[in-house]
């Protein structure tokens, strides 16, 4: 008889008609896998050389439109870079400045910085306050303090804030400071107005207060053991200013910008060759280098004595130089005794 046994392996082979060995389908499965990486591959390889392509007509097109172009106008790149260097840190914008630079913007934006320097930096203290005229034009005339104007800055926004009725203050500003690097455009900005007499008479008849310092470079550049002895005051000026405008005479004595930067002593040669009078020495710089340039948080006070009694002559009148000379030692010796008394009203140097 037949043998009908059927061995596993067959049974099972059997049971499963149509269905490819274990072998096979994993053959395919690499086969399948091999294809799809070899299409990937074909698509990467399409796409760069369209890229390739893309970067090559863009190449020679330009190097078509260089070929169109006229010769390169080397005046027009040099007037456009004198432009840029000439408005380095300006920004031009439609805004209100007056004819003396000062701009009611970089103003607002600087109030804060103002009210911490004011109020924690320096701490200031004011005194006096109600021997400024009503309307509050006059002639503010104060000590000199130090090389930068931070006296004629902090005292200008003090007036700003303790009476904002009145017109912001003009302070002036000498010369030699006036001249140097992006300074006059920030502090015309600010209310600085360089220092003659042209300018103060301008202000003052168009009702603007101004703060001068006639000491001038003699008090801007004394060393420390000179300080809050107030220099000679020039040749009358701010005497003849305020007579000739009608406006008071008010002395005011400064004490603490003084001390914001002492002066040890003045290098005169090192000072020319960076186009100043002289370098000053202080106890941080240029030791510190530029963080030597900080002032330090001295203790301020600001004292506004009452206005010089003044005659007012005719316009016409011939000018009586004795009186101007005489009113004008008047009103040192009075900036002075502001000054001593600020020196005994202030608890220390560092309040």
């Amino acid at each position: 008889m037949p043998d009908h046994r059927v061995e596993p392996e067959a049974a099972a082979h059997s049971a499963k008609v149509g269905e490819p060995p274990l072998e096979a389908a994993e053959g395919s499965s690499l086969r399948q896998g091999e294809r799809a990486e070899d299409a990937f591959v074909d698509e990467l390889r399409l796409a760069l050389q369209g890229l390739r392509h893309e970067i090559r007509s863009r190449a020679f097109a330009t190097r078509e439109v260089e070929e169109l172009t006229p010769e390169f106008n080397w005046v027009v790149l040099f007037e456009e870079l004198r432009r840029r260097l000439g408005t380095l840190g300006m920004v031009a914008r439609s805004a209100d400045v007056d004819e003396f630079g000062m701009d009611a913007v970089t103003l607002a934006r600087s109030r804060s910085l103002l009210d911490f320097l004011f109020d924690r930096y320096w701490r200031i203290a004011m005194a006096g306050l109600e021997n400024l005229p009503e309307d509050g034009l006059c002639l503010l005339v104060a000590n000199r303090s130090g090389l930068l104007p931070y006296d004629g800055l902090m005292f200008s926004h003090a007036i700003e804030r303790f009476r904002p009725q009145y017109q912001r203050p003009r302070f002036l500003v000498a010369d030699w400071l006036i001249t140097l690097p992006f300074i006059q455009p920030f502090l015309a900005r600010l209310g600085g107005v360089r220092a003659c007499r042209e300018n103060t008479d301008r202000l003052l008849r168009t009702g603007h207060p101004v703060i001068a310092f006639p000491e001038g470079a003699k008090g801007a550049t004394k060393v420390f053991r000179e300080r809050y002895q107030v220099k000679r005051f020039g040749r009358g000026g701010v005497v003849r200013a305020a007579i000739d405008n009608r406006v008071p005479l008010v002395p005011v004595g400064i004490v603490g910008a003084e001390e914001a930067h002492p002066v040890l002593f003045k290098a005169h040669l090192p000072g020319r060759a960076v186009g100043l009078p002289f370098l000053p020495v202080t106890p941080t710089f240029p030791m510190l280098g530029p963080l030597g340039l900080l002032p330090l948080p001295t203790k301020w006070l600001i004292i506004v004595g009452e206005p010089l009694a003044l005659e007012y002559p005719e316009p016409d009148a011939p000018e009586d130089e004795l009186q101007v000379s005489r009113l004008t030692e008047q009103l040192r010796m009075r900036v002075q005794e502001l000054v001593t008394q600020g020196l005994e009203m202030r608890p220390s140097t560092w309040g």
